[in-house]
Formats: C-alpha cells, sequence, structure tokens
C-alpha cells in the first residue's frame, strides 16, 4: 500500500490565531504617494453581496470588450465626520508617540455615550503646536473621525466607532493646516476615493469560537488502524520525542475566527446614494434594507453583515495602473430569502 502523502493546510503566516482586541481594525502601513495632503482612508459597514454583468476593461483579459459577470460585496458608507486631530513626534528609540490633541466640542448624545471629549481650550492648545512645528518635534498629524451607524436603518447601533485615520503628505504644516480644515465637518466617500480605483479592506473576520486542528488548520483525519483507536479528528503526536515543550508549529485546537484581515487591490465598481438600486427583493439575508450611500467593491470581504469595513489606498498597486470608472449594465436584485 502506497503512503498517503499530504502536506499540512493552513498558513502559519497567520499565527498567533487568537482573537482581535477591537471590532475597529487598526491600519499598521500606509503609502505616500503625493506631497499635496489629502486623506486616503475611509470606513463603512459590510451590507451582503450580489453580482453585476459588467463590460471586461481590463486590456490583459481574456474577455476584454466582452459582458461578463461579477460578484460584488455592498458596503454602505454614511458620511465621516472629523473631531480631532491628533500630533505625533518621533522618537528614535520608541517610535511614534502622541504629544498632543485638538477635539471638535460640538455636542453629539450619541458620542458623548462612547467618550467624554476633554474641555480644555483649543486656544491653549494652538500655542503649544506652533511651538512644536517650529522646533521641529512633530513627525506625524492624524485626524480622529466617527463613523454615523445612526444613518442606517439595517443597523441597531447608534453609538459610533472612533478611529484614526492618516493624511496622505510630506509637509506637517500643510498636513496640519489641511487637518484644521476638515474639523468638524462631513467627508463623503466619493471625496476620498474615485469609482474604478483600488483600495485595501481591512476587518475582523467571522468569529467560530473554538474549533479543533482539522477545521482550524485543514490537518487530515486519522487514517487506517490509527482512526480506530480513538478519536478521527487529531493529529497523530505533539512533536519530538524528548523535547520538552511542544512546537507553536503543531497545530492544536483554539479559537479560530475573529481575526483581523487584509484584502488587497479591491477595485471600487460604483458609488450610489440610492439603496434600492442593489437591493434584493425582500432585503438582503442578515441585514435588510440599503437605505443611504453605498459602494460595491469586486469580490468578497471579511466578516460577517454588519461588520465595520476600513478602507485605505491600496499599497501593493505596483503597476500604477488607473482604471476608469466600469460599465455596468445589470445589477441584480433578485430575491435571496430561499
Amino acid at each position: 500500500m502506497a503512503r498517503i502523502h499530504r502536506p499540512d493546510r493552513g498558513s502559519r503566516a497567520f499565527s498567533p490565531r487568537k482573537r482581535a482586541k477591537s471590532q475597529i481594525p487598526k491600519l499598521r502601513s500606509h503609502i505616500i504617494t503625493r506631497e499635496n495632503p489629502c486623506l486616503q482612508e475611509f470606513a463603512g459597514y459590510k451590507a451582503g453581496m450580489t453580482h453585476i454583468i459588467m463590460i471586461d476593461d481590463l486590456k490583459n483579459s481574456s474577455t476584454y470588450g466582452l459582458e461578463i459577470s461579477v460578484p460584488v460585496t455592498i458596503i454602505e458608507v454614511p458620511d465621516i465626520q472629523v473631531i480631532g486631530i491628533r500630533l505625533y513626534s518621533n522618537n528614535n528609540k520608541t517610535g511614534e508617540k502622541p504629544i498632543t490633541e485638538i477635539w471638535e466640542y460640538k455636542k453629539d448624545k450619541y458620542l458623548n455615550k462612547k467618550i467624554k471629549i476633554p474641555s480644555k481650550s483649543n486656544d491653549d492648545i494652538q500655542k503649544k503646536i506652533e511651538y512644536y512645528i517650529n522646533k521641529n518635534i512633530i513627525s506625524n498629524i492624524k485626524i480622529i473621525i466617527q463613523t454615523n451607524p445612526k444613518y442606517i436603518s439595517s443597523i441597531p447601533k447608534k453609538i459610533p466607532d472612533i478611529m484614526e485615520m492618516s493624511i496622505n503628505g510630506l509637509n506637517i504644516i500643510e498636513k496640519y493646516n489641511y487637518a484644521k480644515s476638515l474639523l468638524g465637518k462631513n467627508i463623503k466617500f466619493n471625496d476620498v476615493f474615485k469609482i474604478g480605483s483600488l483600495i485595501d479592506t481591512i476587518s475582523i473576520t467571522k468569529g467560530k469560537g473554538t474549533q479543533g486542528p482539522v477545521k482550524r488548520w485543514g490537518i487530515s483525519l486519522m487514517k487506517g488502524k490509527h482512526s480506530r483507536q480513538g478519536s478521527l479528528r487529531q493529529i497523530g503526536n505533539l512533536g519530538p520525542r524528548g523535547v520538552s515543550r511542544v512546537f507553536w508549529l503543531t497545530p492544536q485546537m483554539g479559537q479560530t475566527g475573529y481575526h483581523q484581515r487584509t484584502e488587497f487591490n479591491k477595485r471600487i465598481l460604483k458609488f450610489g446614494t440610492d439603496g434600492s438600486e442593489v437591493t434584493p427583493l425582500g432585503g438582503i439575508i442578515n441585514y435588510g434594507l440599503i437605505s443611504g450611500n453605498y459602494i460595491l467593491v469586486k469580490g468578497s470581504i471579511p466578516g460577517p453583515s454588519k461588520r465595520l469595513i476600513r478602507m485605505r489606498s491600496a499599497i501593493r498597486n505596483n503597476n500604477g495602473v488607473l482604471l476608469e470608472e466600469p460599465k455596468i449594465l445589470y445589477i441584480s436584485t433578485k430575491s435571496q430569502q430561499g
């Protein structure tokens, strides 16, 4: 009998597989693509999936110029509001550290349930900031934004999510002036991204709780006589004999899902303000009706319905391809109710 050989499934690149600390994903890298300051991030909420018929406009594709069916993810993108500015100083030993903040003092009853905004006057902080800028102490500037789930009828929560967003640019003074001009204002999705461009989506995957090594790592079931001596769904041994510890490479049971994952180079196919254009008959399963601004993104995105999705300018778009707005012929609104 030939020996059964099957390499392990499951990438070790995503270890350790433990629960994410927050449902708000953290962005650890950005790319500076221009000198003039601009935003390169946005946030929305995943609704579900459908499919469209469009003209294939990728010139190297074998179906270039033909009608193709494309699966798309619907993300609701209500306006985000800038509620603060955070300034960082760079220490060669410990990295960037926040040194001061400026906040918008307009009252929001839902925001007040999330955080308590400092009451210190911005006038005193402005003098400090001017001093820091003159001494070249400030190394980076980010804005603090709040999402507005209260404008989405299908999401029960009203308390906003709060996160930092980076500003693309090289000049610190210009970035600070740009951030001040945004303070207290609402930003629309089409003010940040263009239809047809590429983005990266960052989200927390669907949680599956504690699972065994077969589902968690994709190992094989026991074979032959080993399958009759105990559990089918376990590994043969924990490691070599005589070693006083278990290596981290050994597939074992544990937390599965609820991890932060990034999908690179997802194309924006459509931005719209009328949700009825893409809402299936009877609503999206586990979500409901699309009520406000939305986008269609090519392909799937990690996470369940109603999960927060962060979007940033694509950092691996090495070819520098500037894609144009696609020609969409049909958007499926067929019922998903069985």
